[in-house]
């Protein structure tokens, strides 16, 4: 059963929670459950906070509510480019919990990642926003029909540039019409509901650094490029 994002949502915040199994390659506590409620079942990911590794750099306890400030971006974007999540109490406490997608596994990601490809291009734009230190080829999802999800976004939305990605093809790049329209309504979006529901989940500090990566993606009007101060590419690259 296909879902709309209305249904998926009211599933992953109401549904009947059974875990089925675990994703071992996963660094943090990552399980794959099914949820069901009203006659609707789907799979899902659930990541609770308990099961978090502390990291150096980022606070203890707070990837699971960046994971859902991501999709906050995306939704409010408009590009859908991460799947549905949402943070709720689970079988092992408050965790995020996010709409599983079954990808397209004929697409060859070591490959994918040099296509010129539209959705691509707007997960560059989305990991710049919210910048994400971890874009791994693994964390990508290419679905049959030509869209690309992108997954695992705990460690995004740091104050300091942490951007690392392996989706450096268009750096330097010029921004088309269509990606600043975008992102300038974004950028007007962030100064009412969407700053108090980011603002829910990071600090305002964090929430005002991404005021600031936008303007900055206005002002140049240009993709990203590696920055010198932080290790381009993360490791390993999938």
């Amino acid at each position: 059963m296909t879902l709309d994002v209305s249904e998926a949502l009211e599933l992953l915040r109401t549904g009947t929670m059974s875990i089925e199994g675990r994703l071992v390659d996963a660094s943090n506590t990552t399980l794959y459950c099914e949820l069901s409620g009203d006659g609707v079942t789907a799979a899902c990911v659930y990541k609770p906070i308990r099961g978090e590794r502390p990291l150096w750099d980022f606070p203890d306890g707070t990837l699971a509510e960046r994971e859902v400030a991501a999709y906050v971006v995306s939704y409010s974007l408009g590009w859908n480019v991460v799947p549905p999540t949402v943070l709720r109490d689970g079988p092992l406490g408050e965790g995020m919990v996010q709409l599983w997608m079954d990808g397209d596994e004929t697409v060859d990601l070591a490959r994918l990642i040099r296509d010129d490809l539209p959705p691509l291009r707007r997960m560059v734009l989305f990991d710049s926003i919210v910048n994400n230190a971890d874009r791994k080829g693994g964390h990508l999802i290419p679905m049959v029909g030509g869209h690309v999800y992108g997954v695992d976004h705990g460690v995004s939305f740091h104050q300091q540039d942490k951007l690392r990605t392996v989706l450096w093809s268009w750096a330097g790049d010029a921004l088309s019409d269509d990606a600043i329209d975008d992102l300038s309504e974004f950028r007007a979006r962030l100064e009412g509901e969407l700053d108090e529901a980011l603002s829910a989940l990071l600090t305002r500090r964090e929430v005002a650094a991404v005021r600031r990566r936008v303007d900055r993606l206005l002002t140049e009007r240009s993709y990203p490029e590696p920055s010198g101060d932080w290790p381009a590419i993360p490791w390993p690259p999938f």
